[in-house]
């Protein structure tokens, strides 16, 4: 009769010993057999009359491993499922004795399993986190500027034949170039758009009246006002803030021009941008826009309060690991196998997504947080209207049922609105327990922040 031993050989990794003996895999052996000479086509032989002696030489050994193996396997996951154990992934097999293996001296076979055991921890206290909301209060400029842009997305495309107006949309070809014009052998060579008022005020003066195939020889850094420099930089491929990239020469051809013609601000723009929302005149347009600018801002807001709080508890729960076992797990869960020094590169950031998957699960299952079947439904059913809302979706929405029932057979698609809703329930929930202070900033002083932590 099969057995199961277990015993610690360090911090949160144990063995398994599994031990079977004839008894547990040759009927199933024997069995096979049969099975095979009912079933095998040989060359010159009948279907289900190949000799018994014939299979058991030809397909013999491997029918006993096979079925060796997979009464090791039965007996192993019959184990797990009755204790239970709090374990990482699978068991690891220790060492493989398949080459001992023999049908003609069947034995007693033991195989030996590596489980990594989840840690036991509690969270870290959040009420003495000290965290900040930062706070980006909606200006006239933002609202301005968005309704220009709308302005702009809304407008009439025309080209020009000249350049005439810091509105103009010039397309530029970039090349390479020596301080006398002549192109560089295998220099850099690329398309850009760009505004003219974008660029310094002399070169805008420099550029007026000029017409597609005119060119120009012009360093970065000289030709674009400061604010502008490191988006031209990043657009030819640049880093931002290279000095070096920033006094290369360029022949700037020019290869199509375009101005943008303004959507006027009136009853039938408003209803596009806002539909049914009953906007007649421009300060309702303002009033309604810097709203929704504020709430963007104020989402922001709240996502990095998230992060502070997923930060403070990943940093200061402590949490001890199976760290050899997860390192050779990672070295053979993957499709390609990984090298141990792969394995030992990935694992810190991969022990650091363990450490707040582990934290998560803990407190959904502490706080009892729940995502029911309607939730999901009425997730998926506001994430299609915000879609098809865009598209001016029109009032027949007798279709929108049955597309989100099929949606709701689709497996990755529930699981992916699942975790997206638990996890905003659990941060709602764990924000509860913080005070942040708070602290005014400007728009780019939050983005800033939000680009120095991506990196």
């Amino acid at each position: 009769m099969a057995t199961i031993e277990r015993e610690n050989m360090s911090l949160l990794t144990d063995k398994l010993t599994v031990k079977i003996s004839k008894e547990d895999y040759m009927p199933a052996f024997e069995k096979k057999l049969k099975e095979y000479s009912k079933s095998a086509n040989i060359p010159g032989f009948r279907k289900g009359m190949v000799p018994a002696g014939m299979i058991r030489k030809m397909y013999g050994s491997s029918i006993f491993s096979d079925e060796v193996l997979r009464t090791v396997e039965k007996e192993l996951y019959n184990w797990l499922n009755n204790e239970k154990p709090e374990i990482f992934a699978q068991p690891l097999p220790m060492q493989t004795t398949a080459a001992q293996l023999d049908m003609n001296s069947p034995a007693d076979y033991h195989f030996d399993f590596e489980i990594g055991l989840k840690p036991d921890f509690e969270p870290a206290d959040l009420s003495k986190a000290k965290l900040t909301r930062h706070i980006v209060q909606v200006t006239d400029d933002m609202v301005e500027e968005e309704i220009s842009r709308m302005q702009i997305k809304g407008g009439n495309t025309t080209e020009p034949e000249i350049i005439d107006n810091p509105e103009n949309v010039i397309n530029i070809l970039y090349t390479q170039a020596d301080e006398a014009g002549k192109e560089v052998e295998g220099g850099i060579q690329k398309e850009n758009s760009v505004l003219l008022k974008y660029f310094t005020p002399a070169m805008q003066e420099k550029l007026m009246g000029k017409k597609v195939n005119d060119s120009i020889i012009f360093q970065l850094d000289k030709t674009f006002e400061a604010d502008k420099l490191d988006m031209m930089l990043q657009d030819l491929g640049f880093e931002k803030g290279d000095k070096e990239a920033a006094k290369i020469n360029f022949k700037a051809t020019i290869i199509k021009l375009e101005l943008v013609e303004k959507r006027a601000l009136e009853e039938s723009f408003f209803e596009e941008i806002f539909p049914g929302k009953g906007i007649k005149t421009e300060e309702e347009l303002r009033n309604a826009l810097r709203e929704e600018i504020q709430h963007y801002w104020n989402m922001q807001s709240a996502n990095q309060v998230q992060d502070q709080i997923f930060h403070y508890l990943v940093d200061h729960t402590t949490m001890e690991f199976p760290a050899s076992f997860l390192k050779r797990w990672l070295q053979t869960s993957a499709e390609t196998p990984k090298t141990e020094e792969e394995a030992e590169q990935e694992y810190p950031q991969f022990s650091n997504q363990l450490k707040w998957t582990l934290i998560s699960d803990k407190l959904i299952s502490d706080k009892k947080i729940e995502v029911t079947q309607d939730e999901l439904r009425d997730s998926m059913k506001a994430e299609v209207m915000r879609y098809f809302g865009q598209m001016n979706m029109g009032d027949d929405t007798s279709w929108l049922e049955s597309y989100i029932d099929r949606m709701m057979k689709d497996e990755k698609q529930v699981d992916a609105t699942y975790r997206r809703l638990i996890t905003t329930k659990l941060f709602e929930s764990l924000e509860k327990e913080t005070k942040p202070t708070e602290k005014t900033v400007t728009a780019d002083e939050l983005m800033a922040m939000q680009h120095h932590h991506a990196h």
